[in-house]
């Protein structure tokens, strides 16, 4: 799981535990529906790390909801700027 902490990252965990919440789920329930280790729940749900594409849709879809239904009100500002790394840039 990349631990990648941002608002971003923060803003899906909001929105993955108030939908489980919503449904009466637990995080363990959670982990049991979509195949995801508990401890990576915990770590989306807090924030500490981003989804995947991949993993986002697999938990949208135990939640029964639309993947981008986990995103809104996401905007690009609320991504952690990667530090140069000395390559070079297209644009």
């Amino acid at each position: 799981m990349p631990r990648v902490p941002s608002p971003a990252a923060r803003h899906v965990g909001e929105h993955i535990a108030t939908a489980r919440k919503e449904r009466g789920l637990t995080q363990d329930d959670l982990a049991s529906l979509t195949g995801i280790d508990s401890s990576n729940i915990r770590g989306y749900e807090s924030g500490r790390a981003m989804v995947s594409v991949q993993t986002l849709v697999r938990i949208a879809d135990a939640l029964r909801l639309e993947p981008g239904a986990l995103l809104r009100g996401i905007e690009l500002g609320m991504f952690t700027a990667p530090e140069r790394d000395g390559r070079r840039r297209a644009g």
